[in-house]
């Protein structure tokens, strides 16, 4: 009897001093910050999304996709070439197009096609591989997800 607790006294022991030497990563967000740099390459883009009157002088309810490209600079501004679509038809919109972000410590920020719009709500990986957007102009309901594709830093 007397055995069997000196063994699984040393068992627990020998567990307690093993969780000890392990090498816990610390926290992902605590220790990645983000900057205008960490936007910094091409990112392949496709959104797809629903148009409301008055936007983009729609006359009823909508669907918009769009596809292309943007390439952001690592400084707060950018360029995006896209092809947008309202209800299937092309709308030969500027391409390519200047750009603005900005970008939060916590990979939360603001992108803006320029000069007026649209605007963007913008979720930034820490690593800068990717972003999810949501636009935030009134009639215009679409989000999209972007991959990074070509050189960063």
């Amino acid at each position: 009897m007397k055995l069997k607790r000196i063994g699984l006294l040393a068992i627990a022991t020998a567990v307690l001093m093993s969780v000890g030497f392990i090498d816990v990563e610390r926290g992902y967000a605590a220790e990645r910050k983000c900057t205008l740099d960490t936007l910094k390459g091409q990112y392949l883009v496709a959104a797809t999304g629903t148009l409301f009157p008055p936007a983009f002088g729609v006359k009823k309810r909508s669907v918009s996709a769009a596809a292309g490209y943007s390439i952001y600079n690592g400084d707060g501004t950018g360029t995006d070439y896209v092809t947008f679509t309202v209800n299937g038809v092309n709308q030969n919109v500027a391409s390519p197009a200047s750009t603005s972000y900005s970008l939060n410590s916590d990979c939360t920020g603001t992108k803006t096609v320029l000069p007026y719009g649209p605007h963007f709500n913008i979720f930034v990986a820490p690593n800068g591989e990717g972003l999810t957007a949501i636009a935030t102009d009134s009639g215009f309901a679409v989000s999209e997800s972007d991959g990074r594709v070509g050189s960063s830093h």
